[in-house]
């Protein structure tokens, strides 16, 4: 068994640039060439975020999003785009070494885990040197910054170079990184030694926040304090690498630069970590920081962020009664705040500039009707008010906005039709007439891109002033493709993307070992004579010839239509006897995760089918499919869960006894829910720091909540309310004397809902239901930060890996 984990699972996780046709010389058009870190785990998450990496790594954050209200923990836009798709400032973990202690609870079940190394070695990403860099700042243009980690060090270094240099950018080679060998001289600088941050900061380096200021003199940053947990302000002067004098803040959200540089306006939270003080501090001046709003309002949030093109600093406002935004003068931030929008409460609104004019991207309601999705309204700078604002487009029932992005010369659309993604631009500025126009009206260019694309993430896209903007493309059936998109002429490049075959070939990385070569010789061969379409329709590093991607749509209890999306290994799918794993989540408005992820290619190579539901709740439905799956409806969710998995077994995708459920957090609430509605229809299940006591949390909250939660499952004060959550809570909702399949409950002492709601929920399925020991329940406790540490992040998933085939198995 051994033997076979190890090698059935081999995969090389190498990364493979690969340009298209038209893309000759595009390091060269492209001065922000970007490569992503090898697949790292998330941040230190809030309970409803995804645990797997977000394709863009340079644009994560921790903190409230305010004027986002869908999530409080969706990002604080430094670019415009919406808020929860991407982070402001570039959060990242700086992978710890892998010594942590944990706390495991596991008699029952000693003997698999044996089964976990090889999982892990196949799961894990490789070692080695890494950059990550962004695009030079618009007031002093020209410059790279990346991240890149040395030999031996366990924590990466921030540099910076011209971006002159590009072509002896990229190097997985120490010291041609930093030095240029024909000229005889170092042409990188290095910023930040996070290695010597860790000595800091008692051994442990995560950094949260980072923005190198406008004109390129200071990078401001935070530092999570383990001991104290708040994240720590400072400013490093990057001409002398010192650190500066003030600020040196406790317990700060999020930040701005202004004044081109010369002044730095943070937010503060208070001991409940509510955003509600906003202050400013001019660099290099010995005067205290400026006060310049304080929240009040118990229930008020307070988010900032500045425009792409540095002349306003907007600042969100959202409360249980209203949603607001105001704009400060970036070079005159003293000068007060002006009101320019304000709406009913829990609307999402972002805000940018571009020449003059104001655009507001938003879902609140239109003449106090209800909204289903985002609308661009745009006005003057000099009119600006909640009044002032007309609409952009027509509404066309044909698609959806569900992002935005900004230039100096263009404005880019992420469009969904249906359950399809599209990406379009058009020029800037848009014509002067008053009246809004339809979307095809002002000749959209569309960048082609592959099939089965289930999401697709805006990058950082810092530089206002560049013709190329970044976007990273997800596929259940293909790595994520990090791509350059030129706004001028419409090339497109494919920066980086995870690269499963082997070199010139169509082979899959896991073939068997003894017919390897010849496979490869045989394809080698024939490679140079393949014709041309079909080498445009690999250029994206598509697995569908490999693996197959279907989308269903599932009836649920009251006929709503269900999206469900499954996968499967081409040569493995056998009618009614597949083993399955449903995944889902269903909260907060969020889209389900379906990219592709290489520690599930273990469990596709072994038959398994993998599917996604997207239940109630979630996102990809708009407004009102969120909206029909919180607090009273929030029933509707598990019943979408449990249609979709008798869908499965009844068409006999997957085995009847041989489907597996998958959650994390908020999805842990939705599959343990569906588990004591009918256990005896899954066979094992995942729940990943899963939120299983809703009403005693949310009632009597020993962690901080915000109104975003109540506003998702309810308050408890309200008798409608509490009788749902009491019909849905898991914990409250224990079968006695059932079979219960078998659970595997992982969860962490720093997660934001405590860890005794994993252990008393399992405590009480023990305690409640029959004992089998074929069918055990599981608690995995670790007392570190698992999501920000890659080593820690690959032994849980192999964990969680070998606990599924084992149990298919026993």
């Amino acid at each position: 068994m051994l033997f076979n984990l190890l090698f059935s699972t081999e995969c090389d996780l190498a990364f493979s640039p690969t340009p298209t046709s038209d893309s000759s010389d595009s390091l060269t058009q492209n001065p922000h060439h970007e490569l992503q870190r090898p697949p790292h785990h998330q941040r230190h998450q809030s309970p409803h975020r995804s645990p797997y990496p977000s394709p863009c790594t340079a644009t994560h954050g921790r903190t409230p999003t305010i004027g986002c209200p869908a999530s409080t923990t969706r990002s604080r836009c430094a670019t415009w785009t919406s808020t929860w798709n991407r982070k402001t400032s570039t959060r990242r973990p700086l992978w710890p070494t892998p010594s942590a202690s944990s706390a495991s609870s596991s008699p029952r079940w000693p003997h698999a885990w044996p089964l976990t190394s090889p999982l892990r070695l196949s799961i894990g990403a490789p070692g080695g040197f890494c950059i990550i860099c962004r695009k030079g700042r618009p007031f002093c243009r020209g410059r790279l910054y990346y991240r890149r980690v040395e030999e031996g060090k366990q924590y990466p270094v921030l540099c910076r170079r011209s971006a002159k240099l590009n072509e002896e950018f990229v190097s997985f080679n120490s010291p041609s990184v930093g030095f240029d060998f024909t000229a005889g001289k170092r042409i990188e600088q290095k910023l930040l030694d996070y290695n010597q941050e860790a000595e800091r900061f008692g051994g442990y380096s995560y950094e949260e926040l980072a923005e190198v200021s406008p004109d390129h003199r200071f990078l401001a940053y935070t530092m999570y304090d383990k001991d104290n947990d708040y994240f720590r302000l400072s400013v490093r002067d990057l001409s002398s690498g010192s650190l500066c004098g003030k600020p040196d803040v406790e317990r700060v959200a999020n930040l701005a630069w202004a004044k081109n540089g010369q002044a730095l306006l943070y937010t503060v939270t208070n001991k409940d970590k509510r955003p509600y003080r906003i202050f400013c501090s001019v660099i290099g001046s010995s005067e205290d920081d400026f006060l310049l709003l304080e929240e009040s309002d118990e229930n008020a949030y307070v988010n900032i962020r500045h425009t792409k093109d540095y002349q306003f600093v907007t600042v969100n406002i959202f409360s249980d009664t209203y949603s607001k935004v105001y704009l400060i003068n970036a070079m005159d931030p003293l000068s007060g705040m002006t009101l320019v929008w304000e709406s009913e409460p829990q609307s999402h609104c972002v805000v940018e500039h571009h020449r003059g004019c104001l655009y507001l991207f938003t879902d609140a309601d239109k003449e106090g009707e209800p909204v289903n999705s985002h609308y661009l309204l745009r006005c003057p700078v000099e009119t600006s008010g909640s009044k002032s604002w007309e609409a952009v487009f027509l509404d066309d029932s044909n698609f959806t906005i569900e992002d935005v992005d900004f230039s100096d010369t263009h404005m880019v659309f992420i469009l969904r039709e249906g359950q399809k993604y599209n990406i379009c631009s058009v020029s800037l500025p848009l014509p002067n007439a008053t009246d809004a126009v339809r979307l095809n009206d002002l000749n959209p260019k569309f960048l082609p891109l592959p099939k089965y694309v289930s999401q697709i993430s805006p990058g950082p896209n810092y530089d206002y002033y560049s013709s190329t903007v970044r976007f990273t493309i997800s596929s259940p059936v293909m790595p994520d493709a990090v791509v350059d998109y030129n706004l001028t002429n419409g090339k497109w490049f494919i920066v980086q993307q995870q690269n499963l075959l082997h070199e010139r070939t169509r082979i899959l990385y896991g073939s068997a070992s003894s017919t390897l070569s010849e496979k490869k010789q045989r394809s080698e061969k024939s490679f140079s004579s393949l014709p041309v379409d079909y080498e445009m329709e690999n250029l994206w590093n598509d697995l569908s010839e490999f693996y197959t991607c279907e989308s269903y749509k599932v009836p649920s209890h009251d006929e709503v239509v269900v999206p469900l999306t499954i996968v499967y290994s081409c040569k493995s799918k056998q009618l009614g006897q597949n083993p399955g794993l449903l995944h889902g989540h269903g909260a907060y408005g969020e889209l389900l995760d379906k990219r592709w992820r290489s520690e599930l290619k273990s469990l596709l190579d072994r038959g398994w089918v993998i599917a996604y539901a997207d239940v109630r709740g979630g996102g990809g439905g708009g407004k009102r499919w969120h909206q029909d799956g919180i607090r009273a409806k929030k029933q509707n969710s598990v019943n979408d869960y449990i249609s979709c998995a008798k869908f499965l077994i009844e068409k006999e995708i997957v085995q009847h006894d041989k489907l597996a459920g998958w959650g994390y957090s908020a999805g842990g609430l939705l599959v343990a829910s569906a588990i004591n509605s009918q256990p005896d229809l899954f066979r094992a299940a995942v729940l990943k720091v899963p939120f299983l006591d809703p009403v005693n949390t949310l009632h009597r909250p020993i962690l901080p909540l915000t109104p975003i939660d109540y506003e998702e499952f309810g308050y408890p004060e309200d008798l409608e309310d509490f009788q749902s959550m009491q019909k849905y809570s898991p914990y409250d909702n224990v079968q006695k004397d059932a079979l219960y399949p078998a659970v595997l409950v992982t969860s962490s002492f720093t997660t934001r809902f405590g860890v005794w709601e994993a252990a008393k929920w399992a405590a009480r399925v023990r305690e409640h239901t029959f004992y089998n020991s074929k069918r055990p329940i599981l608690l995995n406790l670790t007392t570190d930060i698992v999501e920000e540490n890659k080593y820690l992040q690959c032994k849980e998933s192999a964990l969680e890996t070998a606990f599924l085939i084992k149990m298919m198995d026993s």
